[in-house]
């Protein structure tokens, strides 16, 4: 029995008819895969074109090309105009999926469910659809450790279509923002590599006095300095926040003086929170304060999160997770935390250094230890602007990206009923 129903908010200039609820049995025909164990794949390209039932993990809605291939004769072809549905995991989260393959002749291995859809059903806007609805399969699972999902449970699910030039127009927008966001992605990946690749070759390592890559120009031999020696002599150049007796959340108050926190780093954005305390707490915990171009390092979570405190933030004092350091002219802050943060050779130190360690994150007693290799002011500056540079494309990329899967998300939303 099928149901008319409104149109979904937002369509493809053109089309006005109602769309119609099916149940997902009534469009497809379910088969199985069968055999195709993992010891008979490969990913060299050698065989057939395989789907192992964890590949469908790994694929999105609709895919173009296979990850694993198969010489074993084992294995179901898989029709074109199907949906593939994984029928066993360990959590139903991995269940609430499906996939669709925009190949022929490729083998489906055992516990992937095949559905293969009737001639006026598109199958990738079919499985945009489930996907986006993801939350209709949860109630179909069965089973404890072990989750499992059957193709006549899926049968039952509730769908809905429309014609097949509207299926066809939204699969097509669909398909072009996924491609969109694989090209971005992509971009996004390589421009990582490259900055793991400047970081290994512009820091000297293992004992050397220069490193492997350096800017035209340069050839001063680098030192290895303990961080006593490139800190302000002067104390608490390094400085640990107030203990949590000193700063307890009664004593914050809705305006005053700010509290900085572990989100100030991990998001290298001092604009964010709303702690703040009053000015005679302030006074009482004025060795804490933060200055502009003091580093800022993370105590807790992720090793090595740090950040340099900037001209516009407003004034304000650290929490008791985090820790300053004030450099002296030999150093460049900058330079500094992009060592901390990024450079293989500390963070091989603070491993190193963190061996035995009960709790996650960075102690001062590790940082007192630590050896940085210093150059010149100038190469330093030259180091940090080249880093920046780079991380600055990379975050721009990484916007990108999001507002395309942010986009995406609303087209969801929206294109279907």
């Amino acid at each position: 029995m099928k149901e008319r129903l409104k149109a979904p908010e937002l369509r493809f200039k053109g089309f006005t008819d109602e769309w119609e609820e099916r149940k997902l049995g009534d469009i497809t025909t379910w088969t199985k895969g069968q055999g195709l164990s993992k010891e008979y794949l490969n990913n060299e390209r050698y065989g057939s074109e395989a789907v192992h039932y964890a590949d469908l993990y790994k694929f999105s809605p609709v895919m173009q090309e296979v990850i694993h291939w198969t010489n074993s004769d084992d294995g179901r072809i898989i029709p074109d105009n199907s949906l593939l549905f994984p029928a066993s995991d360990v959590t139903p989260v991995g269940l609430a999926r499906t996939s669709t393959l925009k190949l022929s002749g490729v083998k489906a291995g055992g516990d992937v469910i095949i559905g293969q859809l009737s001639e006026r059903i598109n199958s990738s806007f079919m499985s945009y659809q489930i996907n986006a609805n993801s939350k209709k399969i949860l109630p179909l699972i069965t089973g404890t450790t072990v989750k499992h999902v059957q193709a006549k449970s899926l049968a039952t699910m509730s769908v809905t279509i429309t014609n097949m030039a509207e299926q066809t127009a939204i699969a097509g927008l669909f398909e072009r923002i996924d491609n969109l966001i694989a090209l971005h992605q992509r971009k996004l990946d390589l421009l990582k590599e490259q900055k793991k690749g400047y970081l290994q070759k512009m820091f000297p390592k293992n004992g050397a006095k220069v490193p492997e890559l350096r800017f035209a120009g340069l050839a001063d031999d680098w030192e290895l300095r303990k961080i006593e020696d490139i800190l302000k002599n002067i104390k608490g150049s390094m400085k640990i926040g107030p203990f949590g007796s000193a700063l307890k959340k009664e004593y914050y108050v809705e305006k005053g003086i700010k509290v900085y926190a572990q989100e100030n780093i991990f998001k290298n954005d001092f604009s964010l929170g709303n702690y703040y305390i009053t000015e005679d707490k302030y006074l009482e915990l004025q060795s804490c304060e933060l200055i502009p171009g003091d580093i800022v390092i993370s105590m807790m979570g992720t090793i090595g999160a740090c950040s340099v405190f900037p001209e516009t933030s407003e004034k304000g004092i650290m929490n008791s997770h985090l820790l300053r350091l004030q450099t002296n002219d030999s150093s460049l802050a900058e330079y500094i935390a992009l060592q901390i943060k990024d450079s293989p050779f500390i963070k091989q130190q603070i491993l190193k250094l963190s061996v035995g360690s009960i709790m996650s994150g960075l102690s001062s007693t590790v940082v007192k230890k630590l050896k940085f290799p210093i150059p010149s002011i100038e190469e330093q500056r030259k180091i940090y602007l080249f880093f920046k540079q780079l991380d600055d494309t990379i975050t721009l990329h990484q916007r990108k990206l999001d507002l395309l899967k942010e986009q995406k998300k609303g087209f969801l939303q929206k294109m279907f009923v």
